[in-house]
């Protein structure tokens, strides 16, 4: 067939309209200055331009839409452009939405077949210009995903999304896909009635352009549009129900702490039996009511804080390569040992693994591999990726032979002592160009460095337990590590899909010198008469997931008691020193893998319920309440402290940024992403009132105390953002 060339398009422009076939148009989005193409408000009026151009062509039957980057569709609008509006009225949100919505309408209007051709991800607002062409045809890649993620931003798709996606896949499936905001592959879109085809990329352009053929001669696609702007055929009786279970499942998921899945829900059950242009206008009403919100502009900050961190290369103004890092040696095959042999095992790195107990190396063979080949559909192992995992793996009792690896990375007891005397058996028979790392959560670096020949190439490596769903990674420079072990440290924990946050040597590093604040409050509330539930209570309601006791006893007091002395030998000005873990201790109450701990787990292993047996030991320390708190007194007791001590991490300088904080502490101990991370939630609060409530609690102590910075941004109006 004659191909045409491309149209008066601007060569620069993105989309781009072309012609592989006389009667058939290829609209390719692909912008280059972008790694993924976005939906900027420039590629909207192009879109724009596009769509007026066809519509003048009664000799073009059909449009297929591509990208032109592999592996990656369209990820979604342009976050920076959404940040920008965020004040802008509510009027003026909903015309927004109008606006794109009646702009991808117009691939259901036009007089001709529109086919989404979809490799790699897709999402957002590129999942909604993809649900309103005629058809969808995905390719069998893994990174082809298809999904509405505007819910982890406080929203809800405002372009027709919740409208189109239930009448093509039914009502049930598009509030799972809107409200869930999880990503689904191409298989499970298929079986939904997402995907007309699945097939191989090299096929894509090819498939769309049969399926445009074949519906050009049955005309069925003009049929399919008229029943797609209906109501959505179900009962008040299925509404109900559905609308009854959804609501539940969405409550036990949020806690009432995320307003957008709620109101996606309702908006889809009032909507179902409007047609589709009533649907779309109710949409478009309800994203305005978010749009702008606190939990809204909190999630926006994640979302950038996350995408910073993606770019950033951990040092700052040098000009270093990171080293490539292919083969991992792991000292300790414990369970933060095995964690990482497995995430090292996913990435294809060669992986060697010894521990000085024979026993447990051989047991860390089979847990590994299990781990680093699960598969969530399977629910368990794949025994092929494990043939093939099995292959990197190696495991030895002699130590000698891990010399030959790029990086060796100790995770054996948090002993100092037992630490030095493998790295001092190790460093000299290690090549040039190895790093030698730890992967210690309290002990500083550069203690540990004292006697090497080469500390440049010596850091922290500090991956979180469990280390395959924790995304957070510390890369802890010691005061002689050079900045391309810092760069290759964190090019390393991002190719294992890692979140890496660059910190300064020092006493708890970032996360756990915050979240010991967090904890230590909690005794010292106990230790003033507070009800261990509502305490727990209180760390919940602020959006915790755990309450600080429920954390003791999931760490265990033993490992908290250890760390509580390193923290208190260092700050002892402000860490309360309490007898009443060391009490814990001395009874056999370790926590949750003692059955025992601030909370019994007798007859739940993991869920503990208050044990009046608490009380007998904790009555000879408890001081009479002066005053009753309520829930709110007692959530800032537990989140002031962690403030002021964010604040001295900036005035030390043991983090480069205030962003690096707020990312930290909500990957590393789950700090309420609804708030936006600790600086920015101080930021919302205003700082005069920070001021306030900590004058309030300032008999506690230092660690109530404001810092000069607090006091400074407090009379110059500043702000962390």
């Amino acid at each position: 067939m004659s191909t045409a060339s491309t149209s008066s398009t601007p060569p620069s422009a993105t989309p781009q309209l072309s012609f592989p076939e006389a009667d058939v148009a290829l609209l390719t989005f692909d912008d280059p200055k972008k790694g993924a193409n976005v939906l900027s408000s420039g590629v909207l009026d192009q879109l724009g331009c596009c769509l007026d151009e066809l519509e003048k062509r009664p000799d073009v039957k059909g449009l297929v839409i591509r990208s032109g980057k592999p592996g990656s569709f369209i990820a979604g609008a342009d976050l920076r452009e959404f940040a920008v509006s965020l004040d802008a009225p509510k009027s003026e949100i909903a015309r927004m939405c109008q606006r794109g919505r009646r702009l991808f309408e117009r691939l259901s209007t036009l007089p001709l077949v529109t086919v989404a051709a979809i490799d790699g991800v897709c999402l957002g607002g590129g999942a909604e210009l993809a649900i309103w062409c005629d058809h969808r045809v995905m390719t069998d890649e893994p990174k082809t995903q298809f999904g509405f993620p505007e819910i982890k931003l406080g929203l809800y798709p405002g372009w027709g999304g919740t409208a189109r996606a239930s009448r093509i896949v039914g009502l049930s499936n598009a509030i799972e896909l809107v409200a869930g905001g999880e990503t689904i592959g191409a298989k499970a879109a298929q079986s939904m009635g997402l995907a007309t085809d699945v097939i191989e990329p090299a096929q894509l352009q090819a498939a769309a352009i049969r399926l445009i053929r074949s519906e050009q001669q049955s005309g069925k696609y003009r049929e399919e549009r008229g029943r797609l702007r209906q109501p959505v055929a179900m009962t008040e009786t299925e509404l109900a129900f559905l609308g009854a279970t959804a609501s539940a499942y969405i409550q036990q998921q949020t806690k009432g702490h995320y307003p957008a899945p709620v109101a996606a829900l309702e908006l889809m059950l009032e909507a179902a039996s409007l047609d589709i242009d009533a649907a779309c206008e109710r949409e478009a009403e309800g994203m305005a009511e978010l749009f702008g919100s606190p939990v809204n502009r909190a999630l926006i900050n994640v979302f950038f804080l996350s995408d910073r961190n993606k770019k950033d290369t951990g040092v700052v103004g040098a000009d270093v390569a990171p080293r490539p890092i292919k083969s991992v040696a792991i000292i300790g095959a414990g369970i933060m040992g095995r964690g990482i042999a497995a995430t090292n095992l996913r990435r294809d790195n060669k992986v060697t693994i010894t521990d000085a107990a024979p026993g447990a190396l051989k047991a860390a063979v089979e847990l590994i591999l299990g781990e680093a080949s699960y598969d969530k559909h399977l629910k368990g192992p794949d025994s092929r990726r494990a043939v093939h995992f099995a292959s990197l793996l190696h495991s030895t009792a002699t130590e000698a032979d891990t010399i030959g690896s790029d990086l060796v990375l100790e995770a054996v007891v948090e002993d100092p002592g037992v630490k030095k005397t493998i790295f001092a058996r190790l460093e000299h028979r290690l090549p040039a160009d190895a790093i030698l790392a730890s992967n210690t959560s309290t002990i500083p670096i550069t203690q540990m460095a004292q006697g090497m020949s080469h500390p440049e190439r010596f850091c922290g490596i500090h991956f979180f337990n469990p280390v395959r769903t924790m995304p957070l990674v510390e890369v802890i420079r010691g005061a002689a590590t050079s900045d391309q072990t810092v760069a290759t440290a964190v090019a390393h924990a991002k190719s294992l899909g890692k979140s890496p946050i660059v910190v300064k040597d020092g006493p708890g590093f970032l996360v756990n010198r915050l979240l010991l604040f967090y904890l230590a409050e909690a005794v010292e509330l106990l230790v003033e008469g507070v009800d261990p539930r509502d305490i727990d209570r209180a760390g919940k309601q602020f959006g915790m997931p755990l309450g600080p006791l429920a954390v003791y006893d999931l760490v265990g007091l033993d490992t908290a008691f250890h760390a509580g002395r390193v923290m208190y030998e260092a700050f002892p000005d402000r860490v309360p020193l309490s007898p009443i873990v060391g009490a814990l201790n001395r009874a056999g109450r370790l926590g949750q893998k003692t059955g025992a701990g601030f909370f019994s787990y007798a007859k739940n292993k993991e869920r503990g319920e208050f044990d009046p047996k608490l009380l007998q030991i904790l009555s000879p320390y408890i001081r009479e309440q002066k005053q009753k708190l309520s829930a709110g007194d007692i959530g800032m007791r537990l989140v002031l402290p962690m403030l002021t001590e964010a604040t001295r991490l900036l005035e030390e300088q043991i983090v480069r940024d205030p962003r690096d904080i707020d990312l930290g502490i909500i990957y590393g101990i789950g700090f309420p992403a609804f708030r936006g991370g600790i600086l920015f939630w101080a930021d919302t609060m205003g700082f005069e009132n920070i001021l306030k409530l900590l004058e309030k609690f300032r008999p506690l102590g230092k660690r109530m105390e404001p810092t000069p910075l607090l006091v400074e941004m407090a009379k110059s109006g500043r702000r962390f953002y």
